[in-house]
């Protein structure tokens, strides 16, 4: 059974998962859904049509899937969709989607999103990312699993951030960053391949050589971007990382990416 603080406030219709703990002074929307062990610490606000997964851990004064801030929002239902395992600290704010971006903000399995972070309408989150103090995204920013995205940094609406990226603090975003690229800089530009996260991730040494060899290619002076995606290709036709990342520009159209500033050109 559900444990309920005598001050917090549940409403009919709310759907409470088995061992789910309600803190004090939080208040729980009637389309609520909290999956089995979640954890609402204190002073939390969940609301709107939210859906929490297994185990979830949120902490004092978080407002979760309350009215997207999106002055072309009309009322229209949409939703928020956070999965099993998400620790959301003090403050966080998260919306749910709008009819202009498919009506759903979706998070993935076993991410952390720590003090006062906001998660934008429309956000699609993958797994297992670190969203650190005072990170703000945008409406429809994309992150890939494992991106880390260091503390105060920004990322525009839109914008792509790739698996495996590392975003440094202060950093502002305004185009899309790579699979495995680390970006920073007051506007960010891209400072090499996430070396340490490639490490921590067990990434063979192979793989890591193979990126830094492709990462040279694709950020030559010579030809178009398109060219050297191209060249790449034929380069290393069987590396799965190195054709993420060439996917990745490949779906990106005519958008523009991050790209190395010239004390940064060799990953």
């Amino acid at each position: 059974m559900p444990q309920i603080h005598p001050t917090a406030v549940v409403e009919d219709g709310a759907r409470l998962g088995e061992g789910v703990t309600i803190g004090p002074f939080c208040h729980i929307g009637p389309q609520v859904e909290l999956g089995d062990g979640a954890e609402i610490k204190s002073h939390a606000v969940i609301a709107g049509q939210t859906k929490i997964g297994l185990r979830a851990k949120i902490f004092p004064f978080a407002s979760i899937g309350l009215q997207p801030q999106d002055l072309k929002y009309r009322g229209e239902a949409s939703s928020l969709i956070i999965g099993d395992d998400c620790i959301i600290r003090e403050g966080v704010t998260m919306n749910p989607g709008t009819g202009g971006g498919g009506g759903q903000t979706i998070i993935g399995n076993s991410c952390a999103f720590l003090a006062n972070s906001h998660v934008g309408h429309d956000c699609r989150i993958g797994q297992n990312v670190i969203i650190v103090n005072n990170v703000m995204l945008a409406g429809h920013v994309t992150i890939g699993d494992f991106a880390v995205l260091g503390g105060g940094s920004a990322v525009i609406q839109f914008a792509r951030v790739g698996h495996h990226a590392m975003v440094g603090g202060l950093t502002g975003v305004e185009n899309d960053l790579i699979p495995y690229g680390l970006a920073k800089g007051n506007r960010a530009y891209l400072a090499g391949l996430n070396l340490v996260g490639l490490k921590r991730r067990n990434f063979s040494r192979e793989a890591i050589q193979d990126l830094r060899r492709a990462y040279g290619m694709i950020f030559a002076s010579e030809g178009t971007l398109a060219e050297r995606v191209e060249a790449t290709a034929a380069e290393f036709p069987d590396q799965p990382q190195v054709h993420e990342i060439l996917d990745f520009i490949r779906a990106g159209g005519n958008k523009a990416i991050c790209a190395p500033s010239s004390a940064d050109e060799q990953g």
